[in-house]
């Protein structure tokens, strides 16, 4: 939805000299008009609760806000170039107004606002796609012959909207408040944007060779499948899904004993299911940049080497993780170290009961992960890495 400073076609001029818009006018595409479909009119007015009042000038001078940053933010948004079309409403007007005001009071920078902006059109712009495709293309199959799909849309959209609408708010601010109580948590204020987390990769072996084998419907069925799973598997043991990339998918956790669970229960849950490839998982624990939602660094790169040289349906992980586990009583230090415990423990019963007293000691640690020391081997970017198998313990 941005624009270039040509007429408003309204009587209202744009500012002599040269334009402000961050692109130059010769390259603003002008292809993305707004449609002149009567139902597509009335379902924007239905979904937007507005009718078309403003072009983009005019629009930006009723919100008090220059051409140059309303048009950063319609495209940080991700809203197409309309030229000067009227195509926007009192919403856009008031969006404009929202964003501006928190850089004049104060609470966020420009570049800040930029970004907000653009987190949320890029992550409502996912949402809005899958639910047309997925969700809303199915519900409109017309219910009985000789209905269009034109006549079931908008009673349809009209029902649903405000349902949508409410259950977003809720999912969101469900999702703001845990997201704000991992930052307050934290004990160090450099934590809060380059955190210590663990970082795996699950990724579906041979799935190249699927997509020429399986039809597209059968192969859209299966990532489905796989996204689900894994979505459903990584919130309920506490972790968080970055993100989905058909056949791999990319979660975190706040500590190794969690990421080390999901990476195990994914790899059984595809195990059992005969119609999903096998799977390989990678996890590196270390610092991590943050940034709109997504995570980066050489951790993030180090969990992507080590699960494109994992084994099938086996968790591979860095040094670093193996640590944490160790440190947090998660894995033992070595097979035979636990082995000696066990064996000096036993001793010690058997003397106790030898000389007739009562044997009382602390239990023994309960590990729930083995650790196997794998080859040293180099890792392109990264130099040479020790990986480690992971494994429930005592299932290796």
């Amino acid at each position: 939805m941005t624009v270039d400073d040509t007429n408003s076609g309204d009587g209202v001029e744009p500012p002599s000299g040269p334009s402000v818009h961050s692109t130059p006018h010769h390259e603003v595409d002008h292809t993305a008009e707004p449609t002149d479909d009567p139902l597509a009119i009335r379902l924007e007015a239905l979904i937007l609760g507005a009718d078309r009042r403003y072009t983009p000038f005019q629009a930006a001078k009723t919100a008090g806000v220059s051409m140059d940053l309303a048009s950063r933010f319609w495209r940080a948004m991700g809203f197409a170039d309309i030229g000067q079309a009227k195509a926007l409403t009192e919403a856009d007007v008031l969006a404009l107004r929202r964003l501006a005001g928190l850089v004049e009071a104060g609470l966020l920078s420009e570049p800040m606002a930029i970004q907000v902006a653009r987190s949320t059109g890029q992550t409502t712009a996912r949402l809005a796609e899958w639910q047309i495709d997925s969700f809303l293309a199915g519900l409109t199959e017309p219910p009985e012959p000789g209905m269009t799909r034109t006549e079931v849309t908008y009673p349809l959209i009209e029902l649903l909207l405000p349902e949508l609408q409410e259950f977003l708010v809720y999912v969101w601010r469900r999702q703001l408040a845990a997201a704000t109580g991992r930052v307050v948590q934290t004990g160090d204020d450099e934590e809060m944007v380059d955190r210590r987390l663990a970082v795996g990769f699950a990724d579906l072996v041979g799935f190249t060779r699927l997509t020429r084998r399986l039809e597209e419907e059968e192969l859209g069925e299966l990532v489905e499948a796989f996204e689900t799973t894994s979505a459903d598997l990584v919130a309920a043991h506490g972790g968080r899904l970055i993100k989905t990339l058909g056949d791999e998918v990319l979660f975190a956790a706040d500590d190794a004993g969690t990421a080390g669970e999901i990476a195990l229960r994914l790899v059984e849950a595809m195990a059992q299911d005969a119609t999903m490839p096998a799977l390989r998982v990678g996890i590196a624990f270390g610092t991590v940049t943050t940034r709109m939602g997504d995570v980066f660094g050489t951790t993030v790169n180090l969990a992507s080497r080590l699960t494109s040289i994992a084994p099938k349906n086996a968790v591979l992980v860095d040094g670093a993780f193996a640590q944490e586990l160790t440190r947090t009583g998660d894995a033992p230090e070595s097979e035979a170290k636990a082995a000696e415990e066990v064996v000096a423990a036993a001793e010690r019963a058997r003397v106790a009961e030898k000389e007739g007293r009562q044997f009382e000691e602390a239990p023994l640690p309960t590990y729930r992960f083995g650790l196997q020391p794998m080859w040293q081997r180099p890792v392109r970017g990264l130099g040479v890495v020790e990986p480690w198998l992971l494994a429930r313990r005592g299932s290796r």
